[in-house]
């Protein structure tokens, strides 16, 4: 990952009464500075500065060891005159996108453990027979982007038709009304289709009223819970 510490200068301060500790005829500069930490998700302007002393005849630095107490206290004087640093902490642009991505993963992981399982009507016919050409039934669907991944993933409830059987291969349509929350199924409608089909999917579950279809590439799941004329 990019990370990059830039060291800020914040003031320059003369030092023309303070002595030069290593070359006593030489004048000193002192400059206060503070880090800017940039990464590819984030910048952070250190709250703390920290002071340097040059040597401006050899353009060196003074090592901090070699600092007299008045030279500490000069610099601890012009510490607190420095500016306040714009901010702190910054989400960058790619940030912000990493940071959505993550809350939306969250949110789908945590959908999934808390929702409740499909409702059942009062009166449904039971399932225990594969479907064939021509079966109406009542589900949900959900189409995914990138098999495993829940970002961007197409889901609806609604009613399904079997157009067509191909030995193990089902080409399933959904009704032209399909809707993102569950509605109850006598108010949704089950007798207009799409004349495309979804992908083609097998069927992989079936329970006496839960029929689970899913395609090859695990992009695309069918849950059926209920036959039409229950």
């Amino acid at each position: 990952m990019f990370f990059a510490i830039d060291k800020i200068e914040q003031s320059a301060h003369h030092t023309d009464m303070l002595q030069n500790p290593k070359n006593p005829g030489n004048t000193m500069v002192l400059g206060i500075y503070r880090n800017k930490i940039r990464t590819a998700l984030y910048i952070v302007n250190t709250k703390k500065t920290y002071g340097e002393y040059w040597d401006k005849v050899h353009n060196k630095k003074i090592p901090k060891r070699l600092w007299t107490p008045e030279m500490k206290v000069f610099y601890r004087e012009k510490a607190l005159e420095a500016p306040k640093p714009p901010y702190i902490f910054k989400m960058t642009i790619i940030g912000w996108i990493f940071a959505l991505l993550m809350m939306g993963v969250l949110g789908m992981i945590v959908y999934n453990e808390v929702k409740p399982p499909l409702p059942k009507p009062a009166e449904y016919v039971a399932m225990e027979q594969a479907p064939v050409g021509g079966d109406v039934y009542f589900g949900r669907y959900e189409i995914y982007k990138e098999k495993g991944n829940p970002l961007g993933m197409e889901g609806r409830f609604g009613w399904f038709k079997i157009l067509k059987v191909d030995g193990d291969i089902y080409h399933i349509a959904k009704s032209t009304e399909m809707n993102r929350a569950h509605r109850p199924k006598e108010e949704m409608n089950s007798t207009s289709f799409e004349s495309k089909s979804l992908p083609p999917v097998k069927l992989t579950e079936q329970t006496g009223y839960n029929i689970r279809f899913k395609s090859d590439d695990g992009l695309t799941e069918i849950y059926i819970t209920d036959k039409h004329g229950g």
